[in-house]
């Protein structure tokens, strides 16, 4: 039986993960970040993704790794996070009135096989025309500091869109859970074969 391996210590990918009801670990995977030169970003998540899953891989002999990675990018500019209350009304004031493409890398590693599936699954964000005031508010509220693009799409930051457009709305907050079940099945796992009772 083939042990499921989150290659991600990332609460939010836990708990997006949780809600296919099947056993799984959650390794940490330590690796450089960084884009590589001219690099763009759909190629920067596929390559973190697969690099993630190999980075735990060494830990375990017969598994199913999954490794993800997610750039948000608007006016072709790769968006980091915030980290704090003015680099936050920098970045949403950047984005009133616009549109902003989350990129999703996803990869399943064999580590018997060292076979992986990998994708990119993109996500758009429609943002409304926002004023300072809202803007303000929301971060007080929030304080979605570490996340991306300055928000939360879970919580309160559905307050600042127009509309969302993309097939799975759990790309959004960084696991394509339809894209996943599909990687999976690629490897001979069924996740309606495998639930916890």
């Amino acid at each position: 039986m083939q042990t499921v391996v989150l290659g991600s210590t990332s609460v939010y990918r836990k708990s997006i993960l949780d809600k296919l009801n099947i056993s799984f670990e959650c390794a940490k995977p330590n690796i450089d970040e960084s884009p590589l030169e001219n690099e763009t970003p759909q190629a920067l998540v596929e390559r973190l993704a697969i690099e993630k899953a190999k980075a735990v891989a060494h830990s375990y002999n017969n598994a199913l790794i999954i490794g993800s990675d997610q750039v948000a990018v608007c006016d072709n500019i790769i968006l980091g996070k915030p980290h704090n209350f003015d680099n936050a009304v920098k970045q949403l004031s950047q984005f009133s009135n616009k549109c902003v493409t989350f990129y999703t890398g996803l990869a399943v590693l064999n580590c018997q096989t060292n076979q992986v599936h990998s994708l990119v699954e993109p996500f758009e964000v429609h943002f409304n025309e926002l004023t300072q005031n809202e803007i303000s508010k929301y971060l007080l509220v929030e304080e979605p500091y570490n996340c991306a693009g300055s928000f939360k799409s879970e919580g309160l930051g559905i307050c600042l869109f127009k509309k969302l457009v993309g097939d799975d709305p759990n790309t959004l907050i960084g696991l394509p859970l339809i894209k996943l079940i599909d990687l999976l099945k690629k490897h001979g796992y069924i996740v309606l074969d495998n639930q916890q009772s």
